[in-house]
């Protein structure tokens, strides 16, 4: 598969730097695995660490191996050179492969993840003050907050009536969403967050009020509509989806005559920056 690359470097493990790579077909990250050898051990040659345990764990018959691409990352001297990567749950199977003294405060804090998601079931309430504190630590104000959540179980309410209406395939959830999206703001949701410079980030999360605003209206409708027309099947549902879309676009053209200008912006709250090249991946 060739496609463009698009780099974040990480700082992670004792501030060691992993080439990371997005993969804009399957949405995804991958990780140079001697990166992460160099992270987690001190080995003065950390390809060749990598290739002795990967020859271990392949004898294993360890799915990690089976599960590792190579593709051509720049190395130091600045040439790209084919390297194994893996993606996140292949790196978390590698951490817990490696005898490393820094693996283990990672692995203890993978075993609080684990104990706070059960601690969620019971109480579901701490999910809730989690996401708040989340939010808050990123710098959003409480009255955004109090709205984002909101809209959350809006969403979660128009969801359960598109499950009425005979939706049910993640597909067609995603088919709906991206009517709605492309008929107010002329981009379907993963292109709307390219605009915006997104990657895995949410693209509400990174919306001012206004494109928060026509969104939550554009749900709405649809909700509404969905419920007293109860359409069903896909074809009959895209059909409201788009009048629920188009009642945002005749709002959103209103509030661009009365300002002068365009309200859907490139501005997002990313407080880093993704650093694009144009080389080439090369899958093996």
């Amino acid at each position: 598969m060739n496609q463009e690359k698009m780099y974040l470097i990480n700082k992670i493990f004792n501030n060691k730097t992993i080439r990371t790579v997005w993969n804009n077909t399957e949405e995804k990250y991958y990780l140079s695995v001697v990166d992460i050898i160099g992270a987690l051990v001190e080995s003065k040659d950390n390809r060749k660490y990598w290739n002795k345990l990967k020859q271990r764990l392949k004898e294993e018959g360890n799915e990690t191996v089976t599960n590792c691409h190579q593709l051509k990352l720049k190395a130091q001297d600045g040439k790209y050179r084919l390297t194994d990567v893996v993606d996140i749950a292949g790196m978390f199977r590698i951490i817990e492969s490696v005898p490393s003294k820094n693996a283990e405060p990672f692995k203890l804090w993978l075993a609080r993840l684990g104990k706070e998601r059960i601690d969620e079931i019971f109480d579901p309430s701490l999910a809730a003050s989690k996401a708040i504190n989340l939010y808050r630590n990123k710098g959003y104000d409480e009255k955004w907050i109090a709205k984002r959540l909101q809209s959350i179980q809006d969403r979660k309410e128009l969801t359960d009536v598109w499950e009425e209406n005979g939706i049910k395939d993640t597909k067609e959830f995603a088919i709906l969403t991206n009517e709605i999206y492309k008929t107010w703001s002329g981009m379907t949701a993963k292109e709307y967050k390219n605009f915006k410079g997104l990657r895995k980030e949410s693209l509400r999360d990174n919306m001012d009020n206004i494109e928060i605003s026509l969104s939550d209206i554009s749900e709405e409708v649809n909700k509404r509509l969905a419920k007293k027309r109860k359409p069903q099947g896909l074809q009959e549902n895209i059909k409201v989806a788009h009048l629920g879309g188009k009642v945002a676009k005749n709002t959103r053209n209103e509030i661009e005559y009365l300002l002068g200008e365009k309200i859907i912006t490139k501005q997002n709250k990313l407080p880093y920056q993704y650093i694009n090249e144009t080389k080439k991946i090369e899958h093996k």
